[in-house]
Formats: structure tokens, sequence, C-alpha cells
């Protein structure tokens, strides 16, 4: 199953958590670390580790993203954090309903295995967002979490625009718009590797985030 699978992990900083992440990812599937201007190694580490590696320069969450899917070759592409938050080895929950046919696009559904894994003010975010979704485009999600899986010449051909924090809100309200069946599996969520996440570990970096999806949902 996971011969068909490209795994795409934006990264900034991740020495500490790439390691366990990489061992972890499914061994047919291909790992793809985008750095995006990591001064810790993390490259270096990815390589040794046996991930492709690439480089984005441009700075930003979406353009990390867009540059590993626009690298991807293989017909499913997943996203997930590099931060260790969350486990490769359960990938294949999000990947099986995009390929059998029974969702075009699965996230996984962010489930804590202890409380310092996922902040109040990061969870606050997160449940304002989805509930903006249910209400506005019609989507049955309860969490717009960082683990997902569609098939890569479908996520190419919906144009996604945005390259800072908005651009896994875009991705959920172009595929809605476009009529894709949208789903959501359980997947644990832990602390991150390395200390302090950049964007859920504080509450500026958390309203940083909302705001960049705020302003994608408004247009």
């Amino acid at each position: 199953m996971m011969r068909h699978v490209d795994v795409v992990l934006p990264c900034l900083n991740e020495a500490a958590a790439l390691p366990f992440v990489l061992s972890r990812i499914p061994v047919e599937a291909r790992a793809i670390v985008v750095d995006n201007g990591s001064t810790d190694g993390s490259a270096a580490i990815a390589e040794a580790h046996g991930a492709r590696v690439v480089e984005v320069r441009q700075r930003g969450f979406g353009a990390a993203a867009h540059g590993g899917l626009e690298e991807a070759t293989r017909p499913v592409v997943c996203f997930m954090d590099a931060d260790g938050s969350l486990d490769p080895g359960q990938l294949a929950r999000v990947v099986e309903p995009v390929l059998t046919g029974a969702a075009d696009l699965v996230l996984g559904r962010r489930r804590p295995t202890c409380r310092a894994a996922w902040p109040w003010h990061a969870r606050i975010g997160n449940a304002l967002l989805a509930a903006r979704l249910r209400r506005t485009a019609g989507v049955s999600l309860h969490d717009l979490g960082p683990m997902r899986a569609a098939r890569r010449e479908a996520l190419l051909d919906l144009g996604l625009t945005d390259r800072r924090f908005g651009y896994p809100l875009e991705m959920v309200l172009r595929a809605a718009r476009s009529g894709w069946r949208i789903a959501e599996v359980d997947v644990d969520y832990a602390p991150r590797a390395g200390g302090r996440s950049k964007v859920t570990g504080t509450v500026r970096g958390t309203l940083r985030a909302v705001a960049d999806m705020s302003r994608v949902a408004a247009r």
C-alpha cells in the first residue's frame, strides 16, 4: 500500500525529532524532507536517514509544503509535521481511504496523548476554525490536522496559492468547493521533540497561524 505514497515533511530546525520521525516512516513510503532554512543540520540528518531532501528558500509553512508536493512523484501524497508530535507509523490510517477510493482528502484528527501535547490556546484556535468550516463550507471536520493525504494530481489541480500558515485551510476549502469527499480519522498527538513548538507552543504563534487561516477563509 505505502509504495504508492510520498510523505512530505516541512522542516525548520527539527534535528532533535528527525531521527525518530524518519525511523517510523513505513518502509515502502518515500520521505521528502523540505528544508525551509534550518540552521541546526536538519538537512544532513534527514539525508543520513535516507530521506530525499529538498531546499525551499521562500520562508513559510505553505511554501515548504507546496515545494514538497511539487517534488513528489507518487500517486498519493501525505503531509505531516516533522517535529515528532505525530507518529508516522499511523500514516496508513490516513492513506487507506484515499487508496481505496472511499475519500478524496483524509485528515488525521489529533487525539492528545497527554495534556502537554496540545496547549489550550492552540486547541481553542483550532476548534474555532473547524467550527467555521462546518458552518460556512459544510465540511464535517473537528480538526485541521497536520497529518493528511490526497492524490497528488488532484492536489496540484486545486491551484493552492497561500504560502504561509493558511495553506492547510486553503487545501480543505478548495477541496470542499470542488466537491471532494473529506474525511478524518483519529491519530495520536504527542508533545513535540526538542522543545516548544514554533507555532502552537506560544500564544503569539497560535494567533499568527489563526490570522493567516482567517485571511484565507475570508476570501
